[in-house]
C-alpha cells in the first residue's frame, strides 16, 4: 500500500509541465538573478572604467574577461561533467558574489584605480569559462526530456529579462550611490541565486554513477570525439559557429556605426536593440507556450535562411522606424532558431557529455565571434555598412542552408 500511494505521488511530478515544476522555477529563479547581476555587475564596470581611464583603457578592461573565456571553455565543460553541473554553478556564483562585495567595499573606502577593475574581470572571465557549460548542463537533470525544448524557452525570457531590467537598475544604483552601490546590489543578486540552486533535487543519471579513471585532457578529446561522431550534433555546431560569426559582428559593431552615420544617435541604437529584444522574447514566449515545434531541425533551417534577408535589409533601411521592425524581424527568427538549436543539444546529447558539449557551443559565440569585431569595423570603414551587412547576411544564411542539407539536421525533432 505505501509503495503503491509513494508510485501515484511521483505521478503529477513527472508529468507536471516545466513551467509549473518547482524545480524548474528554482532553477529560473536562480538563473534570472544570476543573469540580472551580471547586466548589473557589467553596466558598473563598463561606468568605472570609463570614469577613471581614457576610452582604450576602458576597452582594455572590459575585453579582459573575453581571454580566459575563450581559452577555459572547453576545460569547463571538462569539469561540468566530471564534478556535476550544480556544483559547478553554486561554485561560480559564490566566486562572483564574493569577488563583487568585495570590490563594492573596496571602492567605499578608496580608489584602487582600473588594476582593480581588470583583476575583477579577468576573475569573471575564468569563472564564466565554468559558469557557461555547467548551466548548460543543468536542464536534463531537473525536467523531462520532452520538457526541455519549453526549459529553453523559460530560459531565454529570463535572460531578457535580466537584460531589459538590468541595465536600468545598474544605472539607478550607479546615479543614487555610485559604482560601489552598483557592485553591492550585483553581489546581492548573485547571493540570491544560491539559496535557490542549494535546494534543487536533481534526477538521477545513470552516467553519474561511473567513476572516472581518465585525466581531464582525455574527458575532454573523448567529449570531442562523441560530438564529431555524432550524425546531428556534430553538423549542429557547425551551424552555430556560422550562425554566431554572421549574426554577431552587424548587431554589435555594425549597428552602432550604421546609426552613427544614418543620424540616429544613441537613441537609435536603443529601440533597434529593443525591436530585436521584443523579438527574440516572442520566440522565446512561443517556445515556452508551445514547448514543442514539430520538424524542429527544418523549422530551425528556414528561420535562419529567412532571418538573414532582414540582416542584410536593415542596412539599407533608411528611416529609423522601418530599421526597428526589421529588427524586431530579426529577433524573431534568430531567437527562434537560437532557441532551437539549444533545445536540440538538450534533447540530442547523452547528458555524460552535455557540459563538453555545450562549451563547444557557447565557445563560438563567446569566444571565436567576438574576433569579428575589428574585421567587421575594419570592413565597413573600407566598403561601407550595406555590403558588410549582406555578407554577413549571406554568412547566416550559410548556416541556415547546411542545416537543411545535412539530412539528420533537417529531420531533427523534439520530444512531444
Amino acid at each position: 500500500m505505501t509503495t503503491t500511494n509513494a508510485a501515484t505521488a511521483t505521478v503529477p511530478e513527472a508529468t507536471r509541465p516545466a513551467h509549473r515544476s518547482p524545480q524548474v522555477l528554482r532553477w529560473l529563479g536562480a538563473y534570472t538573478a544570476s543573469t540580472l547581476g551580471d547586466s548589473v555587475y557589467y553596466l558598473a564596470l563598463s561606468w568605472s572604467a570609463v570614469s577613471g581611464g581614457s576610452p582604450a583603457q576602458a576597452g582594455l578592461v572590459m575585453a579582459v574577461a573575453a581571454v580566459p573565456r575563450a581559452l577555459l571553455m572547453l576545460g569547463g565543460g571538462v569539469i561540468a561533467d566530471r564534478l556535476g553541473p550544480r556544483r559547478v554553478v553554486i561554485a561560480s556564483d559564490a566566486v562572483r558574489c564574493l569577488v563583487v562585495l568585495g570590490l563594492a567595499a573596496t571602492l567605499f573606502l578608496a580608489s584602487p584605480g582600473l588594476w582593480a577593475l581588470a583583476a575583477v574581470a579577468l576573475v569573471f572571465g575564468v569563472v564564466d569559462a565554468l559558469f557557461l557549460p555547467a548551466v548548460g548542463a543543468l536542464p536534463p537533470r531537473i525536467a523531462e526530456r520532452d520538457q526541455l525544448a519549453r526549459v529553453q524557452g523559460m530560459r531565454g525570457l529570463a535572460y531578457r529579462l535580466g537584460a531589459v531590467l538590468g541595465a536600468p537598475l545598474g544605472g539607478l544604483a550607479v546615479a543614487l550611490g555610485g559604482p560601489a552601490t552598483a557592485f553591492g546590489i550585483a553581489g546581492i543578486l548573485f547571493a540570491l541565486s544560491l539559496p535557490l540552486l542549494g535546494a534543487l533535487k536533481l534526477r538521477p543519471l545513470p552516467q553519474e554513477d561511473e567513476t572516472r579513471d581518465g585525466t581531464a585532457l582525455r574527458d575532454l578529446a573523448d567529449g570531442l570525439r562523441y560530438l564529431r561522431g555524432h550524425q546531428t550534433l556534430g553538423p549542429l555546431m557547425i551551424v552555430v559557429l556560422l550562425a554566431d560569426l554572421g549574426f554577431t559582428g552587424p548587431l554589435n559593431i555594425g549597428l552602432a556605426i550604421l546609426s552613427e552615420q544614418r543620424g540616429w544617435g544613441a537613441s537609435g541604437i536603443g529601440w533597434v536593440l529593443a525591436g530585436f529584444g521584443t523579438g527574440a522574447a516572442g520566440a522565446s514566449l512561443l517556445l515556452t507556450v508551445k514547448g514543442h515545434v514539430p520538424r524542429a531541425g527544418l523549422v530551425m533551417g528556414w528561420t535562419m535562411a529567412v532571418g538573414a534577408v532582414s540582416i542584410g535589409a536593415l542596412a539599407y533601411l533608411p528611416l529609423l522606424p522601418l530599421a526597428a521592425l526589421a529588427a524586431v524581424s530579426i529577433g524573431l527568427l534568430a531567437g527562434l532558431s537560437g532557441a532551437l538549436c539549444n533545445a536540440l543539444v538538450q534533447t540530442e546529447c547523452d547528458p555524460a557529455y552535455l557540459g563538453r558539449v555545450s562549451a563547444v557551443s557557447s565557445l563560438g559565440s563567446l569566444g571565436l565571434a567576438p574576433l569579428s569585431f575589428p574585421v567587421t569595423g575594419a570592413a565597413i570603414g573600407l566598403w561601407g555598412p550595406g555590403p558588410v551587412f549582406v555578407a554577413s547576411a549571406a554568412v547566416c544564411a550559410l548556416s541556415g542552408v547546411y542545416a537543411l542539407a545535412v539530412p539528420a539536421l533537417r529531420r531533427a525533432e523534439l520530444p512531444k
